[in-house]
């Protein structure tokens, strides 16, 4: 076999394949003697029929199983020969191929980027020294309590706090919102719409000039778009509601008592503040480890530059791409909003892309220089964990991951987390100072 490689581009070569004529044809035989045991043609027995008998019913079918079986097993070969690391699938081009003659093959392959690492160890973080105090604890008690917030209707002129109980209609430039923004029916008109008198509740300085109104009142609320408004037609322009008052409605906030801690499961109010420390005490570890992971991470990435393989960074694009438009999609974004922003996004999603592309190249061969690696047992547990989270069987889970290769992302997810955690251990991590709020 005859083997040259010409480099494209970075990340792409042609690798150039000749096979002698002799092994084209022992292919060739071996690929008729198979046919020739298991064909049945009328006169004879299975596999009893002539060699020249089948060779002509079968002669396409053989030369494509010939050809497939040529280029695979010698394609592998010519990668292990030069010790080529493939991403993706090549594109092969057959250039001459036939019995009795050499077969020629080219194949346009992307490969992992070439690099040497940087130094990965002593990557510096910095760790901010915080802790959980009583304050923290007493302001998240108080916002469980404020999840068994009563409304009661008064007749009393509408105060900070309250709740107003309107209905309305928005204009701009004298129009329906919806004709300068389509997207935006929320804004043009609401019945029985609760509207949060609280400082910048709603659209700024909305909530404000509701003070003093009381049931029955009808009022004309001016308002000015921020220029970082979320609708972006409405940015920067003037907003004029007529808002009509039905009810007001005074917040009551239960008493923090023993009473609110067996709402959530807790036997008294102690109970429920220890639970609540815990629970603020393990967000807070997660929020450093995250902000350190986060540090060191950044720290490697700007300590080296390579190319990176252009099939790579536009599948994980695809990716993020959907990431995004799902999570919009999750917070109400309209459809037709988010088809105006398709550019944005997809500009958005590559840069994060790469830069997903970038580390996870990094992290595979840190993992290779450390010799760090997932047993089969680790990824069977991660699957179990995964499989109870979700309530599936995890004969099911384990065969649904199968169908998808998702158990390979597994193992890379695994060997992520694990580089990571070496990563994080061999750091220069500097406490310091929790910064001022």
């Amino acid at each position: 076999m005859n083997i040259t490689v010409e480099n494209l581009a970075p990340c792409k070569k042609l690798l150039r394949v000749e096979v002698d004529a002799k092994s084209v044809d022992e292919t060739f035989d071996a690929i008729t003697k198979d046919f020739q045991k298991q064909a049945a043609l009328p006169g004879f027995r299975p596999g009893k029929a002539p060699r020249d008998m089948v060779v002509k019913k079968y002669d396409a079918e053989i030369k494509e199983e010939a050809k497939r079986k040529l280029i695979g097993e010698n394609y592998r070969k010519a990668l292990e020969d030069k010790k080529i690391s493939v991403i993706g699938y090549p594109d092969i081009e057959e250039i001459q191929f036939a019995r009795g003659q050499n077969l020629q093959f080219a194949a346009t392959i992307e490969t992992a980027p070439e690099f040497q690492l940087p130094d990965y160890k002593n990557l510096p973080a910095k760790k901010e020294i915080k802790s959980v105090t009583d304050e923290d604890v007493e302001r998240a008690i108080k916002l469980l309590a404020g999840q068994h917030t009563k409304f009661e209707t008064v007749a009393r002129e509408i105060k900070m706090g309250d709740i107003a109980v309107v209905n309305y209609n928005g204009t701009c430039d004298g129009k329906p919102i919806t004709e300068t923004a389509p997207t935006a029916k929320g804004l043009t008109e609401k019945k029985n719409f609760w509207l949060d008198i609280e400082p910048n509740a709603f659209i700024a300085g909305f909530a404000e000039q509701m003070l003093g109104a009381k049931a029955g009142d009808k009022k004309t609320i001016n308002v000015d778009f921020p220029a970082d408004f979320v609708t972006k037609e409405l940015q920067g322009k003037k907003g004029v509601f007529e808002v009509e008052i039905l009810e007001v409605k005074e917040k009551v906030l239960p008493a923090i008592d023993d009473e609110l801690a067996k709402k959530y499961g807790a036997e008294n109010l102690e109970k429920l503040r220890a639970g609540v420390r815990t629970d603020l005490e393990n967000e807070l570890k997660y929020s450093q480890a995250k902000s350190v992971r986060g540090q060191i991470i950044k720290s490697l990435m700007e300590r080296v530059n390579f190319d990176l393989p252009e099939s790579a960074v536009a599948h994980e694009t695809k990716n993020v791409v959907y990431d995004i438009v799902r999570e919009n999609s999750q917070r109400g974004v309209a459809r037709e909003e988010i088809e105006k922003q398709k550019d944005q996004i997809y500009s958005v999603a590559a840069s994060g892309a790469k830069e997903r592309v970038k580390l996870a190249f990094l992290i595979q061969k840190i993992a290779e220089q450390e010799k760090i690696s997932v047993t089969q047992e680790e990824v069977l547990q991660r699957a179990q964990a995964m499989a109870q989270m979700y309530q599936i069987p995890l004969d099911k889970f384990i065969k649904d991951l199968q169908k998808r290769g998702g158990v390979h992302e597994l193992y890379d997810q695994i060997a992520h987390e694990k580089v990571l955690a070496f990563l994080e251990q061999n750091a220069k991590i500097e406490e310091v100072p929790a910064a001022a709020k």
